[in-house]
């Protein structure tokens, strides 16, 4: 209900906006929002040659019709003339995301397409952990902890299973691999669900914890800082993982106050004190490597844990292979039966995402989310808060309708600041350390057909809020 209301919220307000807009003046033509796509320029008025400045005008009658003219002198540098016939259109700025139609498109081909394709490969190789019975034995393990965190989970459930999957491919910034494992997590916590269409306890405890986004490599990031020639493309590791891990207890207190869950339990001191010794002792031996040596790390246990992942599968399932005999089925077949699965879990999130992406599309290229960003950072600079800061912070407000949109921001802020600048590393944590939450929503609730997610996005909301706050003092403190 919080979900419709807000999706309706974004997208009433954008039409509106862009309305008013075009009969104030404040905007030439909304073709943009509608067709525009990303990087293309922004048409702001059309004018009569005569209209223009005397040295403009020179350069048009020396120039053939259809020529852009960039003038580079007395106005801005992205601002441009084209010449066609007696009128001149002038643009200025670029568009920072597709129009509402091309996103449409690219969702479809840039998305759903290669989540499809992640989907059937990974859901493929779930299939031989449950007919193998290594996720059998994986839930077995695991219980004793998961039935303190999930109280309402049977012991020995598989989605136990699904669940570690999930949480330990987003601890490597796996996220091909996460969403697959979470998806599959969502479909088995449905099965104990008692109210079909609302979220149950377990569902919401997950989504939290998966979206508080805790991350040991944050590979995507360096890969960034390293493309923009950063000194030291690893060094917002430690700021990252202090942040994210703030986030992920932040959610996790959150969720159990609610949920009335024992934190006293010994098995939960025990795992989480192990859990920050595993971390501590990754960080002590990453921070010991030279700066080749840190990269060459980064760049690869991701990969080789992977990799371990699927050869573990794969020889497990032909060791067992007679439990597929006994389930008159193969490993190659029981792997098409798993992939065929995710194929379907694609096309029933297809119009959850749809929906979401598209109405933030319309939000953005509205120019209220400038606005709200540029009143944000105006009143943070009022209270003594750093140009620094808040030249990062379009990337905090944006990180939770879109990784796309924030990513673009975070590149841009590296440009333009400098790769090893403390607005680029602070915009660096605010990507890493928290996750597309109104995405995430879509598709994971979706994915079930929930319409009810109870108190999910507030409590994802005041996540993303204390890790914007968490990253600002870690920033600071580290750079």
């Amino acid at each position: 209900m919080v979900l419709s209301r807000f999706w309706l919220v974004i997208f009433i307000s954008a039409i509106v906006f862009v309305v008013f807009s075009l009969f104030s003046g404040d905007n030439y033509t909304i073709d943009h929002v509608l067709n525009g796509k990303k990087d293309d320029p922004i048409l702001v008025s059309e004018k009569f040659a005569e209209q223009l400045p005397a040295f403009i005008k020179d350069s048009i009658k020396k120039a053939p019709e259809q020529t852009m003219i960039i003038n580079r002198d007395t106005l801005n540098a992205d601002t441009t003339y084209v010449y066609k016939n007696k009128t001149v259109k002038i643009y200025s700025g670029v568009q920072k995301s597709d129009g509402l139609l091309p996103t449409c498109k690219s969702t479809l081909l840039e998305l759903i397409l290669p989540l499809m394709a992640y989907l059937a490969f990974f859901c493929g190789l779930m299939e031989l952990l449950i007919i193998s019975g290594a996720s059998g034995k994986l839930a077995k393990a695991l219980s004793p902890v998961f039935v303190k965190v999930f109280p309402s989970i049977p012991k020995n459930h598989p989605s136990i299973s699904y669940m570690t999957l999930n949480f330990a491919a987003n601890f490597l910034g796996l996220d091909s691999a996460a969403t697959p494992f979470g998806l599959k997590a969502m479909e088995s916590l449905q099965e104990i669900n008692p109210e079909k269409d609302k979220a149950s306890d377990a569902q919401i405890m997950f989504m939290c914890l998966h979206a508080s986004g805790l991350t040991l490599i944050a590979t995507s990031i360096i890969g960034y800082r390293a493309a923009a020639n950063a000194s030291n493309p690893a060094d917002v590791m430690l700021p990252c993982i202090i942040t994210s891990f703030i986030g992920t207890i932040a959610a996790f207190l959150i969720v159990g106050i609610k949920q009335k869950i024992n934190f006293k339990s010994a098995s939960l001191v025990i795992v989480l004190m192990t859990l920050i010794a595993a971390i501590v002792g990754l960080l002590m031996y990453v921070n010991h490597l030279d700066l080749i040596g840190k990269n060459y790390f980064t760049s690869n246990l991701s990969a080789l844990i992977l990799i371990g992942i699927i050869a573990f599968t794969l020889i497990f399932s032909f060791i067992h292979e007679k439990k597929f005999t006994e389930a008159s089925t193969t490993v190659f077949e029981s792997f098409v039966v798993g992939a065929n699965n995710g194929v379907k879990t694609g096309v029933t999130i297809f119009p959850y995402v749809l929906g979401m992406l598209v109405a933030i599309s319309l939000f953005r290229n509205s120019g209220l989310f400038e606005i709200i960003s540029d009143w944000i950072a105006f009143i943070f600079s009022n209270m003594g808060v750093s140009k620094e800061i808040t030249d990062a912070l379009p990337v905090a407000l944006l990180r939770p309708f879109s990784s796309a949109g924030s990513r673009g921001f975070l590149i841009d802020s590296m440009n333009t600041f400098g790769a090893d600048s403390l607005t680029a590393r602070l915009a660096s944590i605010f990507q890493c350390s928290a996750e597309s939450t109104f995405y995430v929503i879509a598709v994971y609730f979706g994915s079930v057909n929930i319409k009810n997610t109870r108190y999910a996005l507030g409590t994802m909301l005041i996540v993303d809020v204390i890790c914007v706050i968490t990253a600002i003092f870690v920033a600071t403190w580290f750079f």
